[in-house]
């Protein structure tokens, strides 16, 4: 507690230091015309500014000797103001449709900035109020609605995901888009993803960590970028601009709900900080969000469940069946809690700057999130699990049996009456997280030599608990509670980048980096592990715990030259040495030429690039349970250095190897009118996958003695298995400042739209798989790799100003997706498929400002109420017309049987309970319409 109110006092000194300045009000407008939002207004030679609000005005303060303010804003022409002796001033600025003021921090470069136009790659970015806009309350939330090429969603089950969950850039996954915070790597988290959902078998930054209000913008660079960052940036790099400068403290506070009226969310933030005679800032976000969990289990399907739990070959009434028919009578959920779980959250983010020497800075940032989640498990309905009376009591008094007669009872010896009223249970999951990341560095310029020096420290730490639920290996003895271990992840980074513009037309950098990583296994209690482990989520052997590291160097020389003002080459090559593994050598060139006075840009790169495994690809190892047919199924994750994968001949991990290609064009026609479209090519080789889940009923096969010896039903690994080749085409439009009434509107137009996503030749399946007749790489595997991500998605976006209004209308088109679960559907899915339909999500917010310092927005976002809807159609995995025309006939008799049909769907679905997005999701959220109120107070 003492140091807590140290840290506050801290904080309270800093914000309220005083120092000579006077404030300065003003308002900006466009020349002749309507207010300017947006507007940057700087104080000259410093890094003391701010921003216009939606009405053109803004508040500053600024030193007493202060004599000059700079204003810059996207298609005008940048100027200087004196600053006003009274203190208020109205300023009118030029239009001038080749300038564009906002500058990227070297994202597409390692090397000297440049504006968006001026950069070779295509890059977005989004500003605080683009976020915002958007009505979500997460950042990764907010970017699926931004960025067309970003996708992210709720998984339809939950537990440890929960925490985290995985998004990708380009359909590559999470772990090939690196995470820079203020340009410094942020560390992964700890989870590693299993479910059978895009992102599996990876891992990636709990994006969800970073404060939304303590991000100033976020620049997404959609180009390989291994070259200039190293691992993990095979798709593209995110780079999160924190806020620096102090203008005011600003306090947001949030609500919202579903129209179901479940799913509540709260938070409230505070943004504050200070500067330092114009030149040094302090800025902190505090923020506390908390989400109620919405359920949206399905009514289940009586055949599908009978199938599964009952004998479908005699009528209901039959005991083996009664029993089934009433207890969905009196509970036709099942008992079942799905749909998203419970988040209570604590942020707190830091940036700070020191100015030292005529332009040396000192400069630090950090931020901590503490979460809590708690979700819940398939409902153990009282025909399919039993307790031995631990989760309930006893009784005799006439209550309803809904098991099966005394001699078919788990538990036999425990009587019959021990389950007259049982109703069975449901599992509940409790996830603690803390992830933390923190930067102390020191940047300088002599002689146009600018060094940057860093030290970045950052962890991700997990631990779970397992509550009402049984071990039923242990029998009478179990216990109720578990702790099942976790996870978690560390790293330390260096960096020293130097870069100089030699001449005008000549730019040099060079650069190194340090990297060390620990990711560290926890094992859960001995109750959690022990035979079949905790039902629901069975713990961690503390055979398989411990901590695993690793180092590596690397380091860079980015060239850059003009050869004319309008055409630019440069070139970067890269060397990196792992300590378990080896060195990767990458290179990148890219180049862009303007035409017609910059109306028109051309510009194009390739690359090579590399991403490292994982240190949990390389040591997780750890039993699984997982709903496969109606059953909970036990499989192991058998890492590669284990005894079980050498004996299967699974070679160890090496890095992905990968080539870019990217060639785009952008295009000014007109004033206020900007275009770009870019076509890129992304080929990995030696792509990691984390296997299908591998079994034998050959008793003399290596596999199967491996399984008998380890006692699962299955066996996974990871392998460098795979080729994949992904190309798509990026396009956005932008037309902003259109005359409507008396206010003005914007429209962008941004669209993704995927040309290839495929496999190339056929896995790496090692001798002793094939010999049991088995693959690293099922048609399920494939089928989530290639399909499981929409097709297309485009964002059409309409923003309207006027007087204290403003209004956003985004429309957001998800394409298809499609997906093979053979885990439910058995064979059948190898002629069937269940797709997605393309779906439009609309979302309206509504903002208005009651003065300066007070504005409230209203959003309603999915306000259609459009949910996910997926049917069953007929899709070959054959390759022969005459295999593809006896799968159509296998299709055709389960499609055009209506009973048939219906279930499958059901077995997709477990019996109906995930009826809305199958058991293993889609391309955007279950929950409906939401609603979303947000009240901002500056002071």
């Amino acid at each position: 507690m003492k140091k807590i109110l140290q840290l506050l006092t801290m904080l309270l000194f800093v914000t309220s230091v005083a120092v000579a300045q006077k404030s300065v009000t003003g308002t900006v407008t466009e020349k002749g015309g309507a207010a300017l939002p947006g507007v940057s207004v700087v104080v000259k030679g410093t890094t003391n500014g701010t921003v216009t609000d939606a009405n053109g005005q803004f508040s500053l303060k600024v030193p007493a000797n202060a004599t000059t303010l700079t204003l810059s804003f996207v298609g005008f022409a940048p100027m200087d103001v004196p600053v006003p002796a009274s203190g208020n001033v109205s300023i009118e600025m030029s239009s001038q449709a080749n300038e564009l003021g906002e500058v990227v921090i070297s994202t597409g470069s390692r090397n000297t900035q440049r504006t968006v136009t001026d950069t070779p790659l295509p890059i977005d970015i989004l500003s605080a109020n683009d976020l915002r806009s958007t009505g979500q309350q997460r950042f990764d939330q907010a970017l699926q609605y931004r960025v067309p090429s970003f996708n992210t969603v709720n998984t339809p089950v939950n537990d440890a995901t929960t925490l985290l969950d995985p998004y990708e850039i380009r359909n590559m996954g999470p772990s090939r888009t690196l995470i820079l915070i203020n340009g410094k790597r942020k560390n992964l988290s700890s989870l590693l993803y299993v479910q059978f959902s895009p992102g599996r078998g990876e891992t990636g930054v709990d994006l969800s960590a970073i404060p939304q209000d303590a991000i100033k913008r976020v620049e997404i660079l959609r180009d390989g970028a291994s070259a200039q960052y190293g691992s993990d940036a095979i798709a593209g790099v995110m780079n999160v601009i924190l806020k620096d400068k102090y203008d005011f403290t600003s306090l947001n506070v949030n609500a919202g709900v579903t129209a179901k009226g479940d799913g509540a969310t709260y938070g409230i933030s505070l943004n504050s900080g200070g500067d330092f005679n114009g030149k040094g800032f302090i800025n902190y976000t505090l923020a506390f969000n908390q989400q109620d969990n919405a359920v949206r289990s399905g009514k289940i399907d009586l055949p599908t469940e009978i199938a599964t739990f009952g004998d479908p070959s005699k009528p209901n009434t039959d005991p083996s069946n009664s029993h089934i028919v009433a207890f969905l009578k009196d509970v036709p959920t099942g008992g079942n809690i799905n749909g998203t779980g419970e988040i209570t959250s604590a942020k707190f983010a830091i940036n700070a700057g020191f100015p030292f020497g005529e332009a040396g800075q000192v400069y630090t940032n950090a931020a901590v999130i503490s979460k809590r989640v708690l979700s819940n498990a398939n409902y153990r309905t009282p025909y399919w699990r039993q307790d031995r009376g631990l989760l309930h009591k006893s009784t005799d008094n006439g209550g309803k049996n809904y098991i099966t007669d005394v001699s078919q009872l788990a538990f036999a010896s425990d009587g019959i009456d021990l389950y007259k009223g049982y109703t069975g249970y449901v599992p509940s999951f409790e996830g603690d997280l803390l992830d933390y990341n923190f930067t102390l560095g020191a940047k300088n310029e002599v002689n146009g030599w600018k060094t940057d020096l860093s030290l970045t420290t950052g962890g991700n730490t997990q631990a779970y608990t397992v509550d009402n639920t049984v071990n039923r290996s242990l029998g009478k003895a179990s216990p109720t509670r578990f702790k099942p271990g976790g996870f978690g992840f560390k790293h330390l980074v260096g960096n020293l980048d130097v870069s100089k513009a030699v001449t005008e037309q000549f730019s040099v950098a060079v650069g190194a980096e340090a990297r060390s990583e620990t990711y560290t296994i926890v094992a859960g209690d001995t109750a959690s592990y022990s035979g079949q482990g905790s039902n629901s989520f069975p713990g961690i052997d503390r055979v398989n715990a411990g901590p695993n590291s690793r180092f590596n160097l690397g380091a860079y020389v980015d060239l850059s030259y003009d050869f004319t003002k309008n055409f630019l080459v440069n070139g970067t090559i890269r060397s990196e040495k792992y300590s378990d593994f080896g060195n990767a050598t990458v290179g990148k060139i890219s180049s862009r030429l303007k035409l017609a006075d910059d109306k028109v840009v051309i510009r194009g790169s390739f690359s090579t690039g590399f991403r490292a495994p994982s240190l949990h690809q390389i040591y997780a190892q750890s039993t699984q349970a997982s709903f496969a047919g109606g059953t909970i199924v036990t499989s192991g994750l058998y890492n590669n250095r284990s005894a079980q994968a050498k004996a299967l001949g699974i070679p160890t991990l090496k890095p992905e190897k990968s080539q870019n290609i990217s060639l785009g064009v952008g295009l000014n026609p007109m004033k206020n009118l900007s275009i770009t479209l870019d076509y890129f090519n992304i080929n990995v080789k030696d792509r990691i996958v984390y296997s299908s889940s591998i079994s034998s009923s050959d008793a003399t096969s290596a596999l199967y003695k491996i399984l008998q010896t380890a006692g699962v039903k299955s066996v996974q690994f990871f392998i460098n298995g795979i080729e994949t080749n992904t190309s798509g085409l990026d396009f956005v439009v932008a037309y902003r400042n259109v005359e409507l009434g008396a206010g003005k509107l914007g429209l962008n137009l941004a669209g993704n739209y995927m040309l290839k996503n495929e496999i190339v030749g056929t896995p790496n399946d090692p001798e002793a798989i094939k010999k049991a007749g088995s693959s690293i790489l099922n048609d399920q595997i494939k089928s989530l790799l290639t399909e499981s991500r929409p097709k297309t998605k485009v964002i059409l976006g309409l923003d309207y100003q006027i007087g204290d209004w403003s209004v956003n209308l985004n429309n957001t088109l998800f394409g298809k997706t499609g997906f093979r679960d053979f885990d439910n559907g058995g064979d059948i899915m190898a002629d069937i498929k269940a797709e997605f339909k393309p779906a439009v999500v609309t979302d309206l917010a509504i903002g208005y400002s009651f003065s300066k310092k007070v504005s409230l927005g209203i959003s309603i976002n999915n306000l259609l109420n459009v949910v996910p809807k997926w049917d069953l159609i007929a899709s070959s995995t054959a390759t022969s017309s005459t295999e593809i025309a006896a799968s159509t006939v296998r299709a055709n008799a389960v499609l055009k049987d209506a009973a048939s049909k219906s279930l499958l769907r059901g077995f997709l679905g477990f019996s109906g309970r995930y009826d809305i997005l199958g058991y293993n999701g889609s391309q955007f959220s279950q929950l409906g319409t939401v609603l979303n109120a947000n009240l901002n107070i500056k002071f």
